[in-house]
């Protein structure tokens, strides 16, 4: 069986791609600190305890297992928490990202596929955003991004690695299957946050800025299915393997909701009414991001096939059995 090692494998998209990757015929070999993930196990293979940031440890997984590629998602991902806080991002992100490549060069790896993000694009001039779009970060997380997309471009033309840096949207939603979701500690995406609230977990749900100049007030973003996300890493990855070429490739629905469009939709599916309180604009937040995935379903064949609705269904469905089930819970991107 084909191996691909997998970094972040514990959090949220990793963990729903090692599904993927299992059940399209490869062998995931998970590797994760854990210092923000809650699983201790992977769908499909195995999972090594460690920090990308040690390269002799990485040098013994990659020699041991032989992978023939890497999925790059070991990340920490709070846009706000990068504000606050760089210096652990730009450690974390970066540095452990430049370890990780060096690696792959040692051990004669040429194909990584890269979890990027659409925060790298900052404050869009033209909606839908497209790849040609100038990358203007606005906060330390989309900075960080972006100088792993520099370095991977860096590395392909002074070593033939060949990537694919996919450019996420907003990932939401659950396995539908309800064996893995989105439950971060602590938690700050929009999703997770108003189904808490819809089902009294926490007393209300935050809307930061009803000032944007959008049709309500709030910021608009384009949600994508984690099944659907994951999905677009297993045909980048077949991609690579084909011989294609380096790229970026954005991935969401090319449709935006509002915070107000978002939270009337979670009541409806739950039936429950939202306690809502206004509060001032985050730091780094722009007032609308959705994407133009021409280019994905053109090079890739792919397209998002589940819409909002099917998100928070399967989203809620998960957040449901979180109070018996929490050993299932799986978390953001970690190192």
């Amino acid at each position: 069986m084909t191996r691909v090692l997998v970094t972040g494998a514990a959090g949220y998209i990793g963990s729903h791609a090692c599904k993927a990757l299992a059940h399209a015929g490869f062998e995931p070999i998970g590797i994760d600190n854990l210092s923000r993930a809650g699983r201790t196990a992977i769908p499909g293979g195995p999972l090594i305890v460690a920090d990308i940031g040690h390269r002799a440890l990485l040098d013994d997984v990659l020699r041991t297992y032989r992978p023939v590629a890497a999925m790059h998602f070991a990340a920490y991902a709070y846009v706000g928490e990068s504000v606050l806080q760089p210096t652990i991002y730009y450690r974390n992100n970066v540095v452990g990202s430049l370890t990780l490549l060096e690696a792959l060069i040692s051990a004669s790896i040429d194909k990584i596929v890269f979890s990027s993000t659409c925060a790298t694009y900052g404050i869009p001039l033209e909606v839908p955003i497209a790849e040609d779009h100038p990358q203007s970060p606005i906060n330390p997380y989309g900075s960080s991004k972006l100088m792993i997309e520099r370095m991977l471009r860096d590395f392909d033309a002074a070593h033939g690695v060949r990537h694919v840096a996919l450019r996420y949207f907003n990932a939401a939603g659950a396995d539908p299957e309800n064996e893995l979701g989105e439950c971060h500690d602590p938690e700050t995406h929009a999703v997770p946050l108003a189904i808490e609230a819809a089902l009294g977990r926490r007393p209300a749900f935050e809307i930061f800025g009803s000032d944007y100049h959008t049709a309500d007030g709030t910021a608009i973003r384009d949600y994508i299915h984690v099944t659907d996300l994951v999905d677009a890493h297993v045909r980048a990855l077949r991609y690579l393997v084909d011989g294609g070429r380096s790229l970026a490739l954005n991935l969401g629905t090319g449709q935006g909701h509002s915070v107000r469009q978002l939270l009337d939709a979670v009541t409806r599916i739950t039936g429950a009414t939202i306690p809502v309180l206004l509060a001032p604009r985050r730091a780094g937040d722009p007032p609308v991001l959705v994407a133009n995935p021409q280019r994905a379903r053109a090079v890739l064949g792919w397209r998002a096939e589940r819409d909002l609705s099917e998100i928070l269904r399967t989203a809620v469905a998960w957040h449901r059995c979180l109070p018996d089930q929490s050993s299932r819970v799986a978390s953001g991107g970690t190192t």
